[in-house]
């Protein structure tokens, strides 16, 4: 066993997800290499969390695939499915009384049986992942005393013992100030593992990801590396807010500074039939 993952291949094909005749997904096509970082961006309500659902199993699509190494994830068995996808959530609501390493170890149950006690290579495993993620010295530390940028590496480390090959965030940064923001998205990009997550600071999504997703209205509005997507026009027209872009001579990614007032919204009907949804 080794914490140090081989990096899955994603591939969603023609994913939708429909609701009571509403649809919140449509025909959404979305594919990371294996290593790569690719990111969800798009204004709220434009089915970001819902389509991470249907990637890691929390929502069944009612239309398309969802394919990691080619095994299609509705044919998997949960425990399967959590060898191959581990989700890192904003924060670990509810864990109390654990420490540190209690809650890294509970990532080694899609390994074990029922019964099965946790071992000497499963204590490795747990060890090996908290000094990956740099909090060795937090094991003995209860999980519900640690900072909000602590408990984000915790959980990264928790899912690190799952052996995924891909890794699910959705929004990792919230609630953390600038300093852990950058620390925990440079952090992800370390590990090995291939990375889907939702972001909404654009900046941030630029700076780290290799590819993003534009989802508007539960589909696609544009793909692409950052500085193809991340465009004034695209801006003005998916979130309605004036912006200048431009690539930063330090990181080389683009930069958006937004501006006062935003853009009209043209008179007629929408363009877009899919209905709003929750992000």
């Amino acid at each position: 066993m080794s914490a140090v993952p081989r990096p899955a291949a994603l591939a969603a094909e023609g994913v939708g997800y429909t609701v009571e005749g509403r649809a919140l997904l449509a025909d959404v096509d979305l594919v990371a290499r294996p290593g790569e970082t690719v990111g969800l961006v798009g204004p709220n309500g434009s089915g970001k969390t819902t389509f991470l659902r249907c990637v890691h199993g929390a929502l069944r699509p009612t239309a398309g695939r969802v394919l990691v190494d080619g095994a299609d994830t509705a044919g998997l068995r949960v425990k399967e499915r959590a060898r191959r996808i581990a989700v890192v959530p904003q924060d670990a609501v509810g864990i109390t009384g654990l420490t540190v390493d209690e809650v890294v170890a509970m990532g080694r149950g899609p390994h074990k049986r029922f019964w099965e006690q946790d071992g000497p290579d499963d204590a490795r495993l747990v060890a090996e992942a908290l000094r990956r993620v740099g909090s060795a010295d937090l094991a003995r530390r209860r999980f519900e005393g640690l900072s909000g940028g602590e408990r984000q590496r915790v959980l990264i480390a928790r899912a690190l013992v799952q052996e995924p090959g891909l890794l699910v965030l959705d929004e990792p940064t919230n609630h953390l100030d600038i300093r852990f923001q950058l620390e925990v998205l440079a952090l992800v990009r370390s590990l090995g593992t291939t990375n889907l997550l939702v972001l909404h600071d654009l900046n941030l999504a630029a700076w780290c990801c290799d590819r993003l997703y534009v989802l508007r209205d539960g589909r696609v509005a544009a793909s692409g590396t950052p500085v193809e997507v991340l465009t004034e026009e695209l801006i003005a027209d998916v979130y309605g807010v004036r912006a200048r872009v431009a690539v930063h001579p330090d990181t080389g990614a683009p930069t958006i500074v937004y501006l006062p007032g935003s853009v009209p919204v043209p008179a007629g009907p929408a363009a877009s039939t899919v209905p709003a949804v929750s992000s």
